[in-house]
Parts: structure tokens; C-alpha cells; sequence
């Protein structure tokens, strides 16, 4: 379907008739948020950790290249910053508020599953080594040989906290809802060739890519939690892109499908306006019908009598002789 206007759909004209109609949904992620703010302040499993795993856990202890302040940025704030230039060309609140809601279940549901795993599986970082033992003397229990940190508490937790990659998947389920919401607007599967547009999509993903990168070569992670978070992310992203979209590749996936309802709902009530004014006409033709005819009929019924008027007096002045 090519695209059709009835309007401009701003937010001060449509904005609070939108949200309301998803109040809960907008509950639903408040929800979620204070989840995930509980998951952090939970303390993950403390998994055995023997004198002879520490092998593979003592790659050094870095900084984070990408820190943990800018994954919002690049998970929530860049991808919503393309959706509100697309609305300032469009001037289209469907698309606005479908995306935005679209953009902050993917994050926010791959939040919570995320940090729930970590919480669980409680696997090391690869620096795990130096987070327990800062001074790089290890101390084990006598018995088990488990390792008996000696670090501060707050680094020996966030130690625990390996698998999956919450910066990769935060990543991933923002930048891969950003892919699919460019892949709808600019068309890229119109089945015209359009290389270029492709380029547009997967650059998204390129940059998620290298936020999961970044956290194997700064030893917070093995290979494996970056490539579960991942995984997680673009899984979630997909299926909450498709909850408010068409798939791209559609007639229609260049809007949401609250638009194409506001659409059939604003033609079956011009309709129904249009039936309504046609029986009123009707109804009102028949009644000036109705109208004249009788007008008619006392015409005729009037002409009728003045026409027997003069036959009646001669045939009284008949009888009379």
C-alpha cells in the first residue's frame, strides 16, 4: 500500500489519545525497570572457582573501552534519535510512539533477562584472578582448594558476572531494532537492487559488533558471553519490531500497524457518515414527496368541487318546479 495521509498525526493533536490506549504497556516498562534495578543489587551466584581454573582467569585488569554510562547512549538514545528525525519529516505519532515503545521493550526485556543469567550462572570474568586477589597472592581453603577472595566485595561481585555480555546484548537489542526500523523506511527488500540501502541497515549491527568486541579485548568477557549476548539481544529485538511492525520485506512495512488501523477505522467512519447524511437525504425527499402529492390531491379535490358547483343549483332549481 503506497503511502496515504488523512492528516498531519502530531502529539499535541494525537499524542495523549496513543498513550492512553497503551497506558499499560507503558506501565509494563516501568515495571521492568525496577526488575532489572533489583536483579543488580542481588548478589550472583559465587561459583567454584578451584585453585586450577584460575588458569584461564588471569588476563589483567583493565578499564572499559566502551564505559557503562555510554550503552544507554548507544542502545536507547541513538537509535531514538533516528526515530525523531523520521517523525519530524513524517510528522507521524503512530510511528513515534510504536517505535519508541518498540525501542525500550527490546532493551529493557533483554535487560532483565540478561542480569537474570548473570545472577544465576554466576561464571568469572577473565580478569577474575586479580579482582579476588588484588595483590596477586592467592589464598584457597585448605579442603576444597576454592578460592578465598580477598579484593573488595563490590569488584569480587561484578567479577561473577560474566555470561551472557550485558553491554552486547544491550547493544544488539537497540541497534538491531534500529536496523529492522531502517529497513522499513527505506525500503531496502522493494526487490530493486539497492545496495546502498543495506548499507544502511547493517550499520547498526557493524557498531553493536564492535561494542561486543571491545569487551573480549578489555578481558571482561570470553567469547562466548559476547556471542550469548548477542544472540539474546537480536532475538528479543526482532521479535518486539515485528509486535508494533510489519516485517520490511511487506507491501506495508513502512508503518506500524496501529497506523493501518487508524486508517480503516477513519474510512468505516466517513463511511458510515456518508450512509447516515444518504438515508437522512432519503428520508427527507420522501417526505416532500409525500407533501406534494397530498397538496396535489386537495388541488384536484378543490378544482373537483368548484366544477360541480353550478350542476348541483340547477338540479335543486329543478326539484323546486
Amino acid at each position: 500500500m503506497p503511502e496515504i495521509q488523512l492528516g498531519v498525526h502530531t502529539i499535541r493533536s494525537h499524542g495523549v489519545r496513543v498513550a492512553r490506549i497503551h497506558m499499560y504497556d507503558w506501565l509494563i516498562l516501568l515495571l521492568l525497570v525496577v526488575v532489572d534495578v533489583i536483579l543488580n543489587l542481588i548478589e550472583p551466584f559465587h561459583r567454584f572457582v578451584g585453585e586450577g581454573m584460575l588458569i584461564d582467569l588471569k588476563y589483567p585488569l583493565k578499564g572499559n573501552t566502551v564505559p557503562f554510562w555510554a550503552v544507554p547512549i548507544v542502545a536507547i538514545l541513538l537509535p531514538f534519535a533516528v526515530i525523531l528525525i523520521y517523525y519530524f519529516i513524517k510528522k507521524d505519532v503512530y510511528d513515534l510512539h510504536h517505535a519508541m515503545m518498540g525501542l525500550l521493550f527490546s532493551v529493557l526485556i533483554t535487560a532483565v533477562i540478561t542480569d537474570a543469567i548473570k545472577d544465576g550462572v554466576g561464571r568469572p570474568r577473565p580478569d577474575f584472578f586479580w579482582r579476588c586477589f588484588p595483590d596477586g597472592k592467592g589464598v584457597f581453603d585448605t579442603t576444597t582448594r576454592n578460592v578465598m577472595c580477598t579484593g573488595d566485595k563490590s569488584v569480587i561481585k561484578e567479577g561473577h558476572k560474566s555470561f551472557p555480555s550485558g553491554h552486547t546484548s544491550w547493544s544488539f537489542a537497540g541497534l538491531t531494532f534500529l536496523a529492522w526500523y531502517q529497513a522499513g523506511k527505506t525500503r531496502a527488500f522493494d526487490r530493486k537492487g539497492h545496495v546502498a540501502k543495506l548499507c544502511v541497515v547493517f550499520s547498526p549491527i557493524l557498531l553493536a559488533a564492535l561494542v561486543g568486541v571491545s569487551r573480549v579485548d578489555d578481558y571482561w568477557h570470553h567469547w562466548q558471553d559476547v556471542f550469548a549476548g548477542g544472540l539474546l539481544g537480536m532475538t528479543i529485538a526482532s521479535f518486539c519490531y515485528l509486535q508494533f511492525f510489519p516485517p520490511p520485506y511487506d507491501v506495508d512495512g513502512w508503518a506500524p500497524h496501529a497506523y493501518f488501523q487508524m486508517l480503516a477505522e477513519s474510512r468505516n467512519g466517513v463511511q458510515s457518515s456518508t450512509n447516515t447524511n444518504n438515508r437522512l437525504i432519503r428520508q427527507q425527499s420522501e417526505l416532500e414527496s409525500s407533501y406534494v402529492q397530498a397538496q396535489h390531491v386537495i388541488e384536484i379535490s378543490a378544482v373537483d368541487m368548484r366544477d360541480s358547483g353550478p350542476m348541483l343549483d340547477a338540479m335543486e332549481g329543478g326539484r323546486r318546479y
